[in-house]
């Protein structure tokens, strides 16, 4: 699912490349958006996490994690520092929701756990862009953040032989992706995809150093893609 829906949207994405560069000399909406020195707008978007797992010890057996699908939303401010380039805060909150597979339990109750997240995110990230053609403008992004787990349960002093499956709160990582400026007549309209990269290990052992959940894990690290759709 989630590789359709990366290949739809280059697909949109390559469909208006071509649209502009073969749709003849375009009348150019809003000249002058970029050569303000500050912009505002805001984005909306969904998102799929997963987990990275490393381990202490290879037994054959992973931790299996089924991914769903959530949702984005934040604000933008962008400053401009030239022609090019751009620094971009982009503030937002997100949910989403994996549930993991636990090798070595005979009963779900077990096995399964649900790990359902509300992060706060604080990306500063660098934009890079080409020349305006016409009415879009292809760009490059990323940078790093940080974000607040509000779903965590560090400090929760059940673990998973209480069936409470425990995060850090506070995660840093960095993020990369690409997409495309729209010019319309009234806003700038901005699609891209963009790819979520944990530095820090965010697992919160239980307190038996054999447990079974989480004695073979030597660190856990999020992996995720977001789509976005931003408005300027």
């Amino acid at each position: 699912m989630k590789n359709l829906l990366i290949l739809f949207g280059l697909i949109v994405l390559s469909n208006n490349f071509a649209n502009a560069q073969f749709g003849g000399e375009p009348i150019l909406n809003l000249q002058n958006e970029d050569k303000k020195f500050l912009n505002w707008g805001y984005y909306l978007g969904f998102n799929q996490y997963d987990f990275q797992f490393e381990y202490k010890e290879d037994i054959g057996r992973d931790i299996l994690v089924d991914k769903s699908f959530g949702f984005n939303v934040g604000l933008i401010g962008e400053l401009r520092i030239n022609e090019f380039l751009d620094a971009r805060f982009e503030p937002g909150l997100l949910y989403t929701s994996r549930t993991l597979g636990f090798p070595g339990f005979a009963s779900e109750a077990e096995a399964i756990r649900e790990v359902r997240s509300t992060y706060i995110r604080f990306p500063l990230l660098i934009k890079a862009s080409t020349r305006r053609i016409g009415n879009w403008k292809p760009f490059i992004i990323g940078g790093v953040y940080t974000s607040i787990n509000l779903g965590s349960q560090e400090d929760s002093l059940d673990d998973n032989s209480s069936g409470q499956f425990r995060m850090k709160q506070n995660v840093y990582g960095y993020e990369l992706g690409f997409g495309i400026d729209f010019y319309t007549e009234y806003f700038k309209f901005t699609p891209s995809i963009r790819g979520v990269f944990a530095l820090t290990d965010e697992l919160v052992p239980d307190a038996d150093p054999n447990s079974p959940w989480t004695g073979n894990i030597n660190a856990m690290r999020t992996r995720g893609i977001f789509i976005n759709f931003t408005f300027e």
